[in-house]
């Protein structure tokens, strides 16, 4: 995944906990005991990761397809 899919507005977003603004950065994400790296926006204290609607529909719903076809 590359940060094409990352919009400015997901930028905006504060951390519930920590209230601080996000930044991207690099997360790890497991699904199927699949494991990958890939750069989303973050919280730079606590490191929750934002998934936004678009991705989770988009993106993440097409890897999620793959890896379950294998």
């Amino acid at each position: 995944m590359s940060r094409s899919y990352i919009k400015a507005e997901d930028l905006e977003w504060r951390c519930f906990k920590c209230n601080q603004p996000l930044v991207v950065g690099p997360a790890l994400v497991d699904y199927l005991g699949n494991q990958l790296t890939t750069d989303l926006p973050m919280c730079p204290s606590c490191a929750m990761v934002f998934i936004s609607e678009q991705l989770a529909v988009g993106k993440v719903a097409e890897v999620e397809k793959l890896l379950e076809d294998k």
